[in-house]
């Protein structure tokens, strides 16, 4: 009789210029330090303030810890560490709760500016750098007025040892 664990799917990961998510055009635009960034939408549950963490040990340091979200354990990723970017002093930071289906992620960011529903016109592809790590979960850059927004996939920003760590996490404190 096999008991090994039933192997977790891997988190959807979104691609804006596939014609399966060519409906997919609006994104929620963020900071983190002086630089906007911009998530898809779809995949925005809800934004928080932010709430009472709870660290986990030998966990990378952009790895806060995990909240209790009405019942539900959520992990919280702070991008500024992850992304080695200076927090922003500000009464705006906030928690953007994702939907990585099988599971939720928190990401804490300086302040929310706007939802946006850029023209395909004004949407770049990400640009060529070579061999850097940002560039795998960079989707895309929307030009907007004089900023450029850098549009990312929050489950590329997870390596699989990350995912892995995640789901090991949350299965233990629901359990």
């Amino acid at each position: 009789m096999d008991t090994a664990a039933p192997e977790k799917p891997a988190l959807k990961t979104l691609d804006p210029h596939s014609t399966a998510t060519a409906s997919l055009d609006r994104y929620l635009s963020f900071s983190l330090g002086q630089e906007d960034y911009a998530i898809p939408l779809l995949a925005v549950r809800e934004v928080i303030a932010v709430p009472e963490v709870t660290p986990i040990p030998f966990t990378p340091p952009y790895f806060l810890g995990i909240m209790n979200l009405r019942g539900q354990v959520i992990s919280v990723l702070d991008l500024r560490q992850k992304f080695n970017i200076k927090p922003q002093a500000s009464s705006e930071t906030a928690v953007i709760i994702c939907d990585l289906s099988p599971l939720s992620l928190g990401v804490v960011v300086d302040s929310i500016n706007s939802v946006l529903a850029p023209n395909p016109a004004d949407v770049a592809p990400k640009p060529e750098i070579q061999s850097s790590k940002s560039s795998d979960y960079v989707t895309g850059v929307v030009k907007k007025d004089d900023r450029l927004i850098l549009l990312l996939d929050i489950a590329r920003c997870l390596s699989s040892e990350d995912q892995a760590a995640l789901n090991k996490t949350v299965q233990k404190k629901s359990a």
